[in-house]
């Protein structure tokens, strides 16, 4: 089997060749342009390919992101009609963003962008009350397999946990309030913390605005792991500036890396991290990949 990995920008040949070359001996990895013989290549490994990226190749039988979103793949105009594409789903990238979630659920109830500006001006000063997790309500939107690691990790902490997706989760999670399609406000009006991890659709994209924001509790937070492009940045910062929310922690953007004289850099009630809320690890998604593979084309 002949496999083609693109976006060489970000060293992803460098970095997965030799793990192929150890776990899956029976592909061979090149580059775009080394591949010789277009018709033989049975599969493309890329995250944001370029416009003409499948356009070589006849013979595709799947492509593979190497993220947990696929949104660039499936728009891209050259991407044959009826290809699956599969995107990295392994246990330890769900516990990554479990863990991320949890960070930063903690760090708005908590009080600790309190606690990093207190210290620089050495003001010893405790909030006493309200620590319990069960005064928290956490809301994931979202519930597919990132979703489901999410919630179950908060849940293990003490939070109580409401989960939205647009139909009902099979199977349901035990512990979690489940809310689907037609409940939207319902499920916002009881997240003290909302843990965004949708997919970008035509559906989600700029769905989290202004107005969305507002259905939220008065002093709820957004922690934002999902795509860019489902928040509008500037809304979003009306309403944190009028005061209904508390705060807001964002992995994603809609221009990546986020540009310097983007306001949401300076902002006292804004955490920032870029893009890190799980990077998965090469060795996993090399054996998701040889183990699809394998099925798809058994020796």
């Amino acid at each position: 089997m002949i496999g083609v990995v693109t976006n060489t920008a970000f060293e992803m040949f460098d970095r997965f060749s030799p793990i192929f070359a150890a776990e899956a001996p029976e592909i061979t990895i090149l580059r775009p342009e080394d591949v010789e013989r277009p018709e033989e290549v049975s599969f493309v490994f890329t995250f944001r390919p370029a416009d003409d990226a499948f356009a070589p190749y006849p013979n595709l039988q799947a492509v593979f992101s190497a993220g947990a979103g696929t949104d660039a793949i499936d728009a891209c105009p050259s991407l044959p009609e009826g290809v699956p594409v599969y995107r990295v789903e392994d246990a330890d990238q769900a516990l990554q963003m479990a863990g991320y979630a949890a960070f930063h659920v903690h760090w708005h109830h908590r009080h600790m962008a309190q606690y990093v500006a207190q210290q620089r001006d050495a003001v010893w000063e405790r909030v006493l009350t309200g620590l319990s997790p069960t005064h928290k309500r956490v809301g994931v939107l979202g519930f597919g397999h990132m979703g489901r690691a999410i919630a179950k990790g908060l849940m293990a902490l003490g939070y109580p946990v409401s989960a939205y997706a647009r139909s009902q989760p099979n199977p349901p999670e035990p512990g979690v309030r489940h809310f689907t399609d037609g409940q939207m406000d319902a499920f916002l009006a009881e997240s003290d913390m909302l843990v965004n991890v949708l997919p970008l659709t035509e559906q989600t994209k700029g769905l989290i605005d202004a107005a969305f924001l507002r259905k939220l509790p008065e002093g709820a937070a957004l922690i934002h792991m999902g795509r860019g492009g489902q928040v509008d940045e500037a809304q979003l910062l009306e309403v944190l500036d009028a005061g209904h929310l508390c705060g807001a922690s964002l992995d994603v953007f809609d221009t990546e890396p986020l540009p310097a004289e983007s306001p949401l850099w300076g902002h006292p009630k804004v955490l920032i991290t870029p893009h890190v809320a799980s990077i998965p690890e090469a060795t996993f998604v090399v054996r998701g990949i040889r183990d699809r593979m394998r099925a798809l084309v058994p020796a």
